[in-house]
This record gives C-alpha cells, sequence and structure tokens, in this order.
C-alpha cells in the first residue's frame, strides 16, 4: 500500500487528514508528527512513500522541510495559504491542498502518487466512492434555481459573495469561491486567478492573460495561476 506520515501540528487538521486516510484502503498511515524535526528522525530509520505536509510549523516550516529533505517521497502540501502555491512546485510537489479541502479533492491528491499494480484497484475503487454531481442549486429569493454545471463559464468572488457567468446570464450566490472549489468537479473547475474559477471545458481560446469562453467574454489569468494553469491545460 501506500506508506505515508502527517506533519501537521493543528490537532483538527491532523483529525480531517486521519479520517480521510482512514477512509482509503490504498493508503496505510504509519506515523503522525506536529512537528518536521521529529519526521526527519523517523524518516532516518523508515521509509514512507507519501508525507501530507502543513506549511506553517513549529521549529521550521513546512518549505523549510521540503529543501532540507533527501530522496524526497511524493509530497501533498496541506495550507490555509494560497501564495506558496507556486513556490511549492518548485520542490516537485505531487499536489496542494488548501484548507479546508473535501474528501473528493483529497482523493484526487493521492490519485497522482503512482502505485504498484497491486494496489491500482483499491485507488480507483476510492476515487469512483465520490458521485460528482451534474447540477447545482442556487438560492435566488425563495426560489432554488438549478443549473447545470456544464453550462457554466467562470465563477467570479465579489467580496462577500459570488456570481456565476453561463452563456445566457449571472447568477448571485452567498457562497465563497472556496466552497465551489471543493463543491464543483476538480477535473472540470480550476482557480485561474484568485477572483476566479473557471470550467476548462467551456474555454475557447487562451491569448496572453486571458481566457476566452466566446470572442468577447473572457477572465483574466493571475500571476500566481499562470505557471500551473499552462502546465496543466496548455502543453
Amino acid at each position: 500500500m501506500i506508506r505515508c506520515i502527517i506533519i501537521e501540528d493543528q490537532p483538527p487538521a491532523q483529525r480531517v487528514l486521519q479520517k480521510y486516510i482512514g477512509e482509503m484502503k490504498s493508503l496505510e498511515l504509519k506515523a503522525t508528527f506536529a512537528d518536521a524535526l521529529k519526521a526527519m528522525d523517523y524518516l532516518k530509520t523508515e521509509a514512507v512513500d507519501l508525507i501530507f505536509l502543513d506549511i506553517h510549523l513549529p521549529k521550521i516550516s513546512g518549505i523549510d522541510f521540503l529543501k532540507a529533505l533527501n530522496n524526497k517521497p511524493h509530497v501533498i502540501l496541506t495550507t490555509a495559504f494560497s501564495e506558496y502555491a507556486l513556490e511549492s512546485y518548485e520542490y516537485h510537489v505531487t499536489d496542494y491542498l488548501l484548507k479546508p479541502f473535501s474528501f473528493e479533492r483529497f482523493v484526487m491528491a493521492v490519485s497522482k502518487v503512482p502505485v504498484p499494480n497491486l494496489y491500482a484497484s483499491s485507488l480507483e475503487k476510492d476515487l469512483e466512492r465520490k458521485t460528482v454531481p451534474e447540477v447545482i442549486f442556487i438560492k435566488s429569493g425563495y426560489e432554488h434555481l438549478k443549473i447545470a454545471i456544464a453550462d457554466i463559464f467562470y465563477i467570479q468572488s465579489e467580496a462577500d459573495y459570488t456570481e456565476i457567468y453561463t452563456a445566457e446570464k449571472k447568477h448571485l450566490t452567498s457562497h465563497s469561491l472556496r466552497y465551489w472549489l471543493q463543491s464543483l468537479p476538480t477535473d472540470q473547475f480550476t482557480q485561474v486567478h484568485k477572483s476566479y474559477i473557471v470550467n476548462t471545458r467551456q474555454i475557447v481560446k487562451v491569448s496572453g492573460n486571458r481566457i476566452y469562453f466566446d470572442q468577447e467574454t473572457y477572465v483574466p489569468i493571475g500571476r500566481a495561476f499562470k505557471e500551473e494553469f499552462v502546465e496543466k491545460y496548455l502543453k
């Protein structure tokens, strides 16, 4: 199985990771650490395949831990701060989970870790456990309007609410951008700017720092998100 450890100093975050790991037959949790130095000592004598690593840790940070680590296993960063995303990929992390993250998003991150064929079927079963919705419901006054996920162009954050844009109209919601990142299919929707999530299946072209959904409708690509977007979708 995929042998993993957790390096996280906050007990609530530890419990979430332990719960998610426990729900996946393809993962085996070997140990949990509240600081990176103790994890370093453990790794001197024990082999692991995957580390779930927080960035803000006592004594040394998760980034400094990555810099110091020799013979790195796969690393999935778990943090509440998005500004480290670009830097973290310089150290070849497998994925970057922004807290709070859903079980679906967790499974998607783990699915990027190579596993022997013997255990591939277990991981495939884990991936199938989360049913991806085809529609969402938006509250409008005393009604709930149904929107097909496939029809969404992009979602924009505006102060304390978000707006969902389709080809026909926009819909105002009280949910945050982070809520939609956790709720929508991660293989279809991605964040490209601090204020925008896009439906990659609706993109018709990318020109410079703009993503177009038709000849006139576009959203900007943020500097912090561009490298990952280009690497994932334009190569």
